[in-house]
């Protein structure tokens, strides 16, 4: 947590009336007149009151945005029409949450902040329902500090500030859009980097700031959290299920103790680190000898030491178990690819919430990929070098789930070169191994051939999500990988051992490949392979549906819908032969065994839910992102979901995928999930809960009578929601689950692509209760992005 020094207002002898009256608990006697909430001052029970009314009182006179308060307008005017060149709102001077903080701010860089706790505890309140829980504090004391810390930004270890940076025009390329020196409004994809740092500043978008100047400060470490002790107190008091999430923010991967060690050199391994500022001052000499067109300013630097490790932790500890195509053990900050570094510390900065620091990163990083490949001449797929086709893959990420138009739209455009340069290394990769007879690899050459094959593999799953998402056309075929070998697990992926133990290990680990892996299963034949080679396999069946669904013989080739059947069952029994991983990772989700087994079942209830129905409106209206399109799409889709015994198979998937949440709880869920779960999630769990909230309108409006097995589902959808139903504000259950899923979305911070779906559920809520909402009364931003996202109109952030 950021090490903010905060001090709580004393009540003393010497104390002003004024500041005597503060420290009493004041009197609530203003009741909101729709439940039994009772708060002290007026506009908290109006701020309160416009959860029930869903009111929008403050309107964007620039555009046709509407903001439940007036600090988000004003937010909003800053980011979203900073480079407008109109004149921007100001804050009327009033303080919402009681008596003003003192403002004095000495020239330490640990600035102390008064606050009056009883008006901060009534505040938290009325801004989250009486939801209060670590994530809230955190946020609201990173707030704290960011403010204290303004004055001192001069003498920011960051060097030049992100802020402060300007990249030159670098003219259009197959990997850049066109660059402009105009400043940014970070939602678009038009320009670099905002020329006033205010105007952009991470915490007023409601992102966590972390405490760059605190070189021992990771995620949710122990290093001293610098809470104010009331604050603190609160925190503590907090029930041990939700005082945090546990250990998904440690950079550490353990392995257990009944590992393989014959010969290992450790039992553990640790993220990647930066050791010392010569060590940061060599990746920044690596990165301007990398920058021939000089594209990257003079005054560019790499961000601090202790920050470019939490980046490291963040990406490696959090990001890296989902998708683990990077060797941990031989990743070497200093001497990797600057363009690959610069990716991982974009997805890094993501997940430690800087996410101006990461959109510098980002661009750093497509400009010397871009760069690499203009200058290379004679240029071949098959000699780019594993690094491009990492580095470009990380980058897509980021640009894919970015909540931006235009950044899927500059990932789809590069879609075919990464899928050319896949097949030309996948080609090198056949000869290398050719070469070698029957003799078995080496350590460092199975690594180096490891690498690529999960690289390979990375691909493919991304390309997979991608037509999940968004319907787009697949640019790999299983069937292009022909003998390739399925991923290994990841404990001999990550082993440490002599050469001599080696050829031992590699002889006792199974090696399937992917064409064998496919006709067993559609053979009825359960195979065991590692967790990652499920994810893969589950990605490659996915893909055989969608192709199915789009063919035009669909409706009649019952015997290919049969074996598709067959083989997503066996696929499930095959869990549980799936070798066992003896690394522990420390993320928090509700599963057991590897994260790659919890993303392959959410899409394994995406593929089965999509043999039933087939959503491609919405997925087609979702690249466009904007939320009332999306919305229109999802009730359009209304006489999709018809009512038989297989649908209820398929409602049972959208239930389990509900039930997941709400047993954990939505909130607690909502607020975790971000760093803990992967992006699959969201994305897999938005038809079945479309699919799902679509059912339940049917059952609730269909003139024909439920059957017994519907009004059996019925009631056990209802029982599992029962807290959250209130038959005075949502009488029909369709609509809550649409509210509740998209409640849950909107609260994600980390992939703007999540707020999007959060706001189109919102709509499509409303629309199953017959409410049609103005579009210029509930529109939010008009692209929602990345920088937008952790300031929730109904959230305390």
């Amino acid at each position: 947590m950021p090490g903010a020094s905060v001090a709580v207002m004393p009540s003393t002898a010497t104390s002003t009336p004024a500041s005597r009256k503060t420290s009493i608990a004041p009197e609530r006697k203003y009741k909101c007149q729709f439940c039994n909430r009772a708060f002290s001052r007026s506009e908290h029970r109006s701020r309160h009151e416009r959860s029930h009314t869903k009111e929008r009182p403050f309107k964007c006179q620039k555009c046709r945005s509407t903001f439940v308060r007036r600090d988000l307008l004003l937010r909003h005017d800053r980011t979203v029409h900073a480079k407008d060149g109109g004149v921007p709102l100001h804050s009327d001077g009033k303080r919402r949450g009681g008596p003003k903080a003192a403002r004095t701010v000495s020239g330490s860089s640990k600035s102390a902040l008064a606050i009056d706790t009883s008006a901060l505890s009534e505040q938290i309140e009325a801004s989250s329902d009486g939801i209060f829980d670590v994530e809230t504090a955190a946020m609201l004391v990173a707030d704290i500090q960011h403010k204290a810390r303004a004055a001192a930004r001069a003498n920011s270890e960051f060097g030049a500030s992100p802020s402060s940076m300007t990249f030159p025009s670098n003219g259009s390329s197959m990997l850049e859009p066109t660059y402009t020196n105009a400043p940014l409004a970070l939602h678009q994809w038009d320009g670099f980097v905002p020329q006033d740092p205010k105007a952009h500043s991470i915490t007023s978008n409601g992102s966590m700031s972390f405490d760059a100047q605190n070189p021992n400060q990771l995620l949710g470490g122990q290093h001293g959290n610098g809470l104010a002790p009331n604050m603190q107190a609160m925190i503590n008091s907090l029930p041990p299920s939700a005082a945090g999430t546990p250990a998904p923010q440690s950079p550490f991967v353990q392995q257990r103790a009944d590992s393989p060690a014959d010969g290992a050199q450790s039992s553990t391994f640790k993220a990647p680190m930066i050791n010392s500022d010569e060590e940061r001052n060599v990746i920044l000499d690596n990165i301007r000898g990398n920058d021939s067109e000089h594209a990257i300013p003079e005054g560019f630097r790499v961000p601090s030491l202790s920050s470019l490790n939490r980046y490291l932790a963040t990406y490696f500890g959090l990001f890296h178990h989902h998708l683990p195509f990077l060797h941990p053990a031989s990743f070497e900050p200093t001497q990797v690819s600057p363009a690959l570094l610069l990716a991982v510390l974009s997805i890094g900065a993501l997940y430690a919430f800087d996410q101006e620091q990461a959109y510098v990163l980002h661009i750093g990083s497509k400009v010397l990929v871009n760069q690499f490949l203009q200058n290379k001449e004679n240029f071949s797929s098959r000699k780019c070098p594993l690094w491009t086709m990492q580095s470009s893959l990380l980058n897509m990420i980021f640009a894919s789930w970015s909540g931006d138009a235009k950044g899927l739209e500059w990932a789809c455009s590069i879609k075919g070169l990464l899928a050319n340069m896949v097949a030309g290394n996948r080609y090198e990769l056949k000869l290398r191994q050719e070469a070698r007879g029957g003799r078995l690899p080496t350590r460092a050459e199975w690594v180096e051939d490891e690498g690529c094959r999960r690289t390979y593999y990375a691909v493919y799953i991304f390309f997979g999500l991608l037509t999940l998402t968004y319907n787009h056309t697949p640019a790999i075929s299983f069937n292009e990988f022909e003998d390739l070998q399925l991923p290994s697990t990841e404990a001999l992926w990550n082993l440490k051992v002599s050469e001599d133990a080696w050829q031992d290990h590699l002889r006792a680990s199974p090696s399937v490949t992917i064409m064998k892996a496919h006709a067993d299963l559609f053979q009825g034949e359960a195979l065991k392979y590692s967790a990652f080679a499920t994810r893969v396999m589950i990605n490659a069946l996915f893909l055989e549906v969608w192709y199915h669904k789009r063919s035009p013989e669909a409706l009649q080739d019952v015997l290919t819908e049969y074996k598709l059947r067959i083989a997503l069952e066996t696929w499930e029994k095959s869990l549980d032969l799936c070798e066992p991983e003896t690394v522990a990772v420390p993320l928090s989700a509700p599963h057991k065994g590897h994260p790659l087994i919890f993303n392959a079942k959410a899409m394994f209830r995406n593929a089965r839910a999509r043999l039933e129905v087939d959503l491609k409106g919405v997925q087609e209206a979702l690249r466009y992102h904007e939320s009332y399109e999306v919305a229109a799409a999802m009730a359009n889709a209304r006489d999709r979901v018809k009512r038989s015994s297989e649908m209820i198979k398929v409602i049972q998937e959208c239930y389990d995928c509900i039930e997941t949440a709400v047993r954990q709880g939505v909130r607690w869920v909502a607020r975790t999930s971000p760093t803990n779960w992967s992006i699959e999630h969201p994305l897999c769990g938005m038809d079945l809960i479309i699919i799902l909230s679509l059912w339940l309108y049917r059952l609730e409006h269909d003139e024909e009578q439920a059957t017994e097995e519907e009004l059996v589902m019925y009631n056990k959808i209802r029982e599992l929601l029962g807290k959250d139903l209130d038959d005075r504000y949502v009488p029909q259950l369709s609509s809550l689950v649409a509210r509740l899923w998209g409640s849950m979305l909107d609260e994600v911070v980390v992939w703007g692509i999540t707020r999007l779906m959060g706001e189109s559920f919102r709509l499509h809520s409303q629309a199953l209760v017959g409410y049609v909402d103005d579009i210029a009364a509930s529109s939010n931003v008009s692209t929602p992005s990345m920088t937008s996202q952790g300031a929730d109109e109904d959230s305390v952030y």
